[in-house]
């Protein structure tokens, strides 16, 4: 639905309202009252879905404010920037975690997302100029859009600025807190106004507004009400699993029964906005002919997908060891074609390691043998591995392949939420809230059992067979073994998709800094000299600091977070 109609409403959008939080508001050249109609209204809607990738033209950059959340990956442990460690320097600067207030990648985040409050409440202004017909749905589809980014805020910088449809051109507000209530109450009002089911792929209904309204319960700690909500998604909703764990980044999960909200992309050529314009080109070279060897999967993310003689995770062990890998191995003998010898890891891995991550001597998306070096654009700063999730299929390349050259825009859909998610979302809920240990195991093995039960990665003739072996957890003997599990199943399933430095973060200061500390030691084991590269994780890490330039419009009204 993003293509429809988006030129023109970026041309209003551009004229009529402030987006870039702070600046001084343009005057208007179309009144409000020319668009207070139902027609009018829906523009404006198709506009406020168009701010989901969080790109605005002339304010944001590309992949510097994403509705993906990918850069916030490299904050991780689940990623590398990749690359040459001066393209892109500010970013690399984040994943060592030596970045400043004046971060440009933080401010475009923080711009991107006003602009789509913006957007929110200038459809919520427009639809109560009209009388004639009732525009509650309309409403209520532009108040979960207005969650939506203000959950992103609050979960990315905690104090932030509460706007309303009465402060569209009025933005310089303190940032007297979190928007806890304030998202609460708009999922609220979308879940009662919405309809179960819409009739255009890619709107909110009232189905995605209890799950996401059950995610901002799980962020606030609201575990009993997150238990409630998530098992009624699980038990009543329309959602299930896909048969194949893959279909979720290709053609065939767009309009799946597994996709809860999503962003919708379309490929294109570069002359519009519909491709998804992130970073994440992972080749440099090889059969896309792409650009830039960005977000390497790390070391650290490949050894969390070992499993035990049962199948079952090293939830405190995986470290201990690495899985094989062929740093500084190149691809080939001197003949340049014959490719060097090398034997793939023959332990036993949960199938989603080969799902995620592209290995050596394995396929690669159905494009044939992963070569390793010479498909990396810098082993030396990123490591060996390249991510496959969030590139297209060889079957879906007419689908999903963009045409911008080496910079390609590909048309696969960002799933904000799917519905592992939610069963795994519910767990937790349930862990944490004192809920049915049982019912956690079931919504957890029902994860592990759809990725056992998926396709494998096939074996390339002439490599040793990969030696998958998974099953589901036989049982949950207390608590704290409960939550250790659910919080490593969160990270081997949803690995690569934007998650996993939230899922720190709100799991305590403590939890981030000694996770990341621990993780930028142990990778110097594949990396030379990656430790002496970083800084120590410190607990203001575990929260972005309020773009610098933001408090300096603001006239210092913006008060800064705590350690920046």
């Amino acid at each position: 639905m993003k293509n429809i109609l988006i030129g023109f409403v970026f041309a209003f959008l551009a004229s009529s309202c402030v987006e870039e939080f702070n600046e001084i508001p343009p005057k208007g050249v179309i009144s409000s009252e020319s668009l207070a109609t139902e027609e009018g209204v829906d523009l404006l809607l198709i506009g406020a879905y168009s701010m989901l990738d969080q790109l605005r033209p002339g304010i944001t950059n590309d992949y510097y404010s994403t509705g993906d959340k990918f850069w916030y990956g490299i904050m991780s442990d689940e990623a590398h920037k990749g690359g040459d460690n001066g393209d892109l320097a500010p970013l690399f600067q984040l994943s060592m975690h030596n970045y400043e207030t004046n971060n440009p990648f933080i401010l475009d985040e923080w711009k991107g997302l006003y602009a789509g409050v913006n957007r929110a409440n200038l459809v919520i202004a427009q639809a109560e100029l009209v009388e004639e017909v009732d525009l509650t749905t309309q409403i209520a589809e532009a108040r979960f859009l207005r969650a939506h980014f203000n959950f992103n805020l609050t979960r990315s910088w905690g104090n932030v600025v509460y706007l309303g449809p009465e402060d569209i051109y009025e933005t310089n507000k303190p940032n007297d807190g979190p928007l806890w209530d304030q998202i609460e109450e708009d999922f609220q009002f979308a879940i009662e106004n919405l309809p179960p089911t819409q009739g255009e792929s890619g709107r909110a209904n009232q189905w995605s507004a209890k799950a996401y309204l059950g995610k901002v319960y799980l962020y606030e700690q609201k575990y009993t009400e997150a238990a409630t909500l998530l098992q009624e998604v699980v038990e009543s909703g329309p959602y299930q699993l896909l048969d194949e764990f893959t279909d979720n980044f290709g053609e065939a999960g767009k309009a799946g029964t597994e996709s809860v909200f999503a962003i919708q992309f379309q490929n294109d050529d570069g002359q519009s906005f519909n491709g998804n314009r992130s970073f994440l080109w992972p080749l440099a070279g090889g059969p896309l002919g792409t650009c830039c060897g960005f977000y390497q999967p790390t070391q650290d993310l490949v050894n969390a997908y070992q499993t035990d003689a049962s199948g079952l995770p090293l939830l405190d062990t995986y470290n201990l060891t690495d899985i094989k890998n062929d740093q500084g191995l190149p691809s080939f003998e001197a003949d340049g074609t014959t490719p060097t010898p090398f034997t793939v890891h023959s332990g036993p891995v949960d199938p989603r390691l080969d799902f995620t991550v592209g290995r050596r001597d394995l396929d690669w998306n159905g494009f044939g043998r992963f070569v390793g070096m010479s498909w990396v654009r810098a082993q030396v700063n990123g490591g060996p591995y390249a991510t496959k999730k969030f590139q297209y299929r060889a079957w879906d390349i007419d689908a999903n392949r963009g045409q911008f050259g080496q910079f390609e825009r590909p048309g696969i859909h960002y799933q904000v939420i799917r519905y592992a998610d939610v069963l795994l979302m519910a767990a937790e809920a349930l862990v944490e809230s004192g809920g049915s240990l049982m019912t956690a195991l079931d919504y957890v093995n029902q994860v592990r059992n759809r990725a056992n039960q998926s396709t494998y990665v096939p074996t390339i003739p002439g490599v040793n067979p990969t030696n998958y072996h998974i099953e589901p957890y036989p049982n949950f003997p207390d608590v704290e073994y409960a939550r250790k599990a659910v919080r490593f199943e969160r990270r081997l399933e949803l690995a690569t998709e934007g998650h996993r430095w939230f899922d720190l973060s709100r799991y305590g200061a403590d939890y981030y800094t000694t996770t990341m500390n621990s993780f930028f030691k142990n990778e110097a084991r594949t990396i030379q000299g990656f430790e002496n590269l970083t800084s120590p994780a410190l607990p203001k890490h575990a929260i972005l600091p309020i773009p610098l330039s933001a408090i300096d419009l603001s006239n210092n009204l913006l008060k800064q977070n705590p350690g920046w």
